[in-house]
């Protein structure tokens, strides 16, 4: 496989998988955030190959230079300093590049902080929605919160603790104080699952948290929730009037709002029965 990003752990070594292991093995160039990073989890595992910086401010330039490799036949593996790299990590540009050129590509399943930190939280799993790390701008944040007020789906961020307090008093300001949970470190020594409200999570911030932080807010269940399921309902009943599948529908409707699909699906299933 020319192109892989392979997940790495995001605690603890452990978590390493066998097929992982293999391919970073069978690599020609590993490419990583940090080399000093990634070389304590190389060499736990006895993995020795030639290694390329891959970070955020000379990701358009190492990548240019990664896909002269993939034009030379050679196989590329990509990690981040832990989970899955592409998302809040490099690798996306480079991987998004091999595809339009044709090249055959692979991301490997592993550990990533999302899936555990939104079960870990005890809020409705799905359909949920992850935005990664909230803007740097407020004006950018306010309305991105101001966007998610009505969404009825549970919302998943990832924090940095020198900002969390701040942000997370803001979304309550916007979002109203709804049931949250803020799961850190996880996989590590000192994993915690702070489950309140964000007001109550708020005031745990402000006596200081340090550590990599997931925030899973609940979907809105208030006024403005009510407010989104009277328009998506809307919109569902005309494209069913229309003649349109309800897959087809319930796929619009998901991308546009944020609904949860059973729900969708049961109300257009009563329509067409005439309830």
């Amino acid at each position: 496989m020319p192109l892989t990003l392979v997940p790495t752990p995001i605690g603890n070594l452990e978590d390493m998988t066998l097929r992982a292991i293999r391919v970073l093995k069978e690599a020609d160039v590993i490419a990583c955030e940090d080399t000093r990073t990634s070389g304590i989890l190389l060499k736990r595992y006895d993995i020795s190959k030639p290694l390329v910086s891959l970070h955020q401010h000379n990701e358009k330039k190492c990548s240019e230079r990664l896909m002269s490799d993939l034009a030379a036949d050679r196989n590329v593996a990509v990690i981040s300093d832990a989970g899955t790299p592409g998302v809040s990590d490099p690798g996306y540009l480079l991987f998004r590049s091999a595809i339009d050129a044709g090249y055959e590509v692979n991301v490997l399943p592993g550990p990533s902080a999302l899936l555990p930190a939104l079960i870990l939280s005890g809020l409705t799993p799905h359909p949920f929605l992850f935005h990664g790390f909230p803007p740097e701008k407020a004006g950018q944040r306010k309305k991105l919160f101001e966007f998610l007020l009505p969404l009825c789906c549970t919302l998943v961020f990832y924090l940095s603790p020198h900002k969390a307090e701040r942000h997370v008093v803001e979304m309550a300001e916007i979002l109203g104080d709804r049931k949250a949970a803020l799961v850190r470190e996880i996989s590590k020594i000192y994993q915690e699952s702070i489950r309140g409200s964000l007001s109550e999570i708020g005031e745990r911030l402000a006596h200081g948290i340090k550590g990599e932080m997931v925030l899973v807010v609940e979907g809105s269940t208030g006024e403005a929730g009510e407010k989104n399921m009277n328009l998506w309902q809307g919109e569902a009943e005309a494209m069913l009037n229309e003649g349109r599948s309800v897959k087809t529908i319930v796929n619009e409707i998901i991308d546009r709002h944020g609904a949860p699909k059973n729900a969708v699906k049961e109300f257009l299933l009563k329509l067409a029965r005439g309830l």
